[in-house]
């Protein structure tokens, strides 16, 4: 497969067995969008395949997903009963996927994070759960960043060359929250123009706006907001409207306030 997809790629070694990070390295998960287009910048992969990283891990502080965890073994997870609504919402956005089962049973939630697209589902889920990425470098030291401090542009990421997402934990108290999930795409089955979650947390609004602009954006407020403060917030918040041939800008930007207030007002009447 890789003399055929990849013809410049030369090795393929396990994580732990490569030594020092050198040009043309990259790591290797899923592979569905590493071996879905050329890579003539790629001479060895290491593979993460071997690393035996458990894919979904429940303790009191929240929930621990693996990079490698696949998108199949998310959307089987049962979730205790102290996270209610946190099986649909996973549903909701591995749904996202423009997507088929086989693609589900390799494809990984640390390749959707690094791969940074816009409709990357994973990070709307992720962001929206206020979630915490840890980090590990080539030379072994490790740091912890928010999910909206990792995806920073259309596929453009924060992380350092050699860098890796080890796992992605969502806090106890976010996965408690009741929570409200509005998508748009220009056809039935498309790729996402506007992904939007909504929580109530302790009582308040807490937004995240994903697709249709180019890196997360969350907002949070005080209570519930009315409908015209809602509206005036996503719209100062948002430096541009994302704009490919899955959405112009103008109705990304109208599908996102008309999402938005829906949300609003379906988090509103459960307050």
């Amino acid at each position: 497969m890789v003399g055929v997809d990849l013809n410049t790629v030369a090795e393929i070694c396990g994580a732990d067995e490569a030594g020092p990070w050198r040009p043309g390295d990259a790591w290797l998960a899923g592979g569905t969008w590493l071996f879905s287009e050329p890579q003539p910048h790629l001479t060895r992969l290491r593979d993460l395949a071997g690393t035996g990283w458990p894919a979904l891990q429940v303790a009191d502080r929240g929930l621990e997903i693996a990079a490698t965890c696949t998108i199949a073994e998310l959307s089987r997870f049962v979730p205790p009963a102290r996270w209610p609504g946190v099986a649909a919402l996973i549903t909701q956005c591995c749904r996202s996927f423009v997507a088929s089962f086989k693609v589900w049973n390799v494809a990984t939630v640390g390749g959707n994070l690094c791969n940074a697209l816009p409709a990357g589902p994973m990070t709307s889920l992720t962001a929206a759960l206020d979630g915490t990425c840890l980090l590990l470098a080539p030379d072994g030291s490790r740091r912890e960043i928010p999910v909206t401090d990792l995806v920073v542009g259309d596929n453009t990421t924060s992380l350092s060359d050699g860098e890796l997402v080890r796992s992605v934990t969502l806090p106890d108290a976010a996965l408690r929250d009741v929570t409200a999930f509005r998508q748009a795409s220009l056809y039935p089955v498309g790729r996402s123009a506007a992904l939007l979650i909504g929580r109530l947390h302790e009582g308040s609004l807490v937004l995240t706006v994903t697709a249709s602009v180019a890196r997360p954006l969350v907002l949070r407020f005080t209570g519930v907001p009315d409908a015209a403060t809602l509206r005036e917030s996503v719209e100062a918040a948002v430096p541009a409207w994302f704009c490919d041939v899955h959405g112009t800008p103008e109705w990304r930007r109208h599908r996102t306030v008309s999402l938005a207030e829906e949300i609003r007002s379906e988090l509103e009447a459960v307050r």
